[in-house]
């Protein structure tokens, strides 16, 4: 930015001197670097500038302070795979059909009241693909930004398939371990990831680039040094805790929040951080038996909001105002085309791009405030007796995460559609953020044209939607 002034200051002094400007043509404000990180599991109220008070993230809290953080913020998927797709393409797992890690339903067949892809099942599977790979044939986001003169870098998970789709640096575990490695638990991992991303930085400063580093972290299994747990289990004794908390979850957490706080240190001391712009967020919400989502409804593998909204803050010191805070609606296919603006590069052409960018929400503008955001879910999901898919007000017990369901989101209105009967719930997130009062009776104009949206979004995007009956269903077998 200095820089920046200085010239402009030179121009006008020559210009005023009669000279000519030789320098205006000479020098040309780099482009940015883009850094994206994203925790494993890790839930909305699970970071302190979210409310949490039991876990300690004290380095992303201040990085967040210093940039935006992005209240409503969700993933494209309610698990980890097809968030990633969505991030990777820009495009709703309508179009990619990467459901779920695995591709199939989980739970017992007997309780599926809907014929859907499920293991050792071929009257299910041959119904609609399910897919375990991100299409090679895809432009992912760091192909976009190649021809822009982009390099670029991934660290952690992957969980697309064996293409490194256009990045330069796969590497999975910070010891150039190839994509088909998984790490979960392991104590070392988010300290050797954030070692090799900091090596990235101080060898390759001098270019524009990309790094998408993901973390393992906070997936199961709950395991961190015991010296770190220690320190949260002498703090559960201390004080007047309203439950008992998970104190190796709470290790896990801080690991991350250690690697981030070391990785922007390490931007600022290359002199980067001006003209970089550093993304914090999650791949869906906190998992069931790890952690409370509290205030929000439902876990990991719902579509509640305690499985679909993550923590976000974006930090970019030369173009979006410290302490800012956007309560517009965004959400993982907006990465593509937010990092392509951000580059100068262009936009996929052979495939759809879902996303919209997000320029303008961290420059203060409100540009996208009644936007629509739709997710949608056409398996089975096994859920925990204390985290059912239609608890508390519900009539109905069931024992899922997620039924068969489309979601749409607009303002601050959400609408979900279950399949298996065609019932709908409607929900105002500002005034019950919880999702405790379904408002479908009570405003069926509404609710009608939300359905109506979410029906033609489906129709134009090709969604698959189960609606054979299962004939080995068992309706007994659905009480509790």
């Amino acid at each position: 930015m200095l820089k920046s002034v200085f010239i402009h200051c030179f121009q006008v002094q020559m210009v005023l001197l009669g000279l000519p400007s030789i320098v205006s043509f000479a020098i040309a404000a780099p482009k940015p670097n883009i850094v994206l990180i994203v925790a494993d599991d890790l839930g909305w109220a699970d970071v302190g500038f979210n409310g949490a008070r039991f876990y300690e993230t004290p380095n992303i809290d201040s990085l967040a302070a210093r940039g935006m953080i992005f209240s409503d913020a969700y993933p494209g998927a309610s698990n980890c795979m097809p968030s990633r797709a969505c991030i990777m393409s820009g495009a709703y797992i309508t179009r990619t059909q990467m459901w779920t890690p695995g591709g199939e339903a989980k739970g017992k067949i007997g309780y599926m009241k809907l014929l859907v892809p499920r293991k050792g099942d071929d009257k299910g599977t041959s119904l609609f693909p399910s897919k375990l790979i991100l299409e090679p044939s895809t432009i992912s986001l760091a192909e976009t930004l190649k021809p822009a003169g982009y390099q670029s870098i991934h660290l952690g998970k992957w969980h697309l398939g064996p293409d490194a789709q256009g990045f330069d640096i796969n590497d999975t575990n910070g010891l150039g371990a190839g994509l088909d490695k998984k790490f979960y638990g392991n104590k070392e991992v988010a300290a050797n990831l954030t070692d090799r991303a900091i090596r990235y930085v101080e060898e390759n400063g001098d270019k524009p680039f990309f790094m998408y580093l993901c973390h393992w972290d906070v997936h199961t299994p709950i395991r961190a040094k015991e010296e770190v747990v220690r320190k949260y289990e002498e703090k559960l004794d201390r004080g007047d805790w309203d439950r008992a908390w998970n104190t190796t979850y709470a290790a896990m957490i801080e690991a991350v929040d250690t690697s981030v706080g070391r990785l922007y240190k390490a931007i600022e001391k290359n002199g980067l951080a001006e003209n970089t712009l550093f993304i914090f967020t999650s791949d869906n919400g906190g998992h069931a038996p790890a952690t409370p989502n509290d205030p929000l409804q439902g876990a990991k593998g719902a579509f509640y909001e305690g499985g679909i909204r993550v923590p976000m803050f974006a930090l970019w010191p030369t173009a979006i105002k410290a302490g800012s805070r956007s309560k517009t609606p965004v959400t993982g296919v907006d990465y593509l085309p937010t990092f392509a603006e951000v580059a100068g590069a262009a936009l996929p052409t052979k495939q759809a791009v879902d996303g919209r960018s997000i320029v303008s929400l961290m420059k203060g503008e409100d540009s996208l405030k009644n936007r629509s955001l739709f997710w949608h879910y056409p398996l089975y999901l096994a859920g925990n007796g204390y985290n059912l898919v239609r608890p508390v007000y519900g009539t109905t017990k069931l024992y899922w995460r997620a039924t068969p369901c489309s979601v749409i989101r607009k303002g601050d209105w959400k609408l979900i559609q279950y399949f298996e009967d065609g019932s709908i719930e409607l929900f105002n997130l500002r005034d019950d953020i919880g999702e405790r009062r379904n408002l479908a009776k009570s405003l069926p104009e509404k609710a009608e044209d939300l359905l109506n949206e979410l029906v033609q979004w489906q129709r134009d995007t090709n969604a698959v939607i189960p609606d054979q009956p299962n004939p080995d269903f068992s309706p007994e077998s659905r009480s509790r």
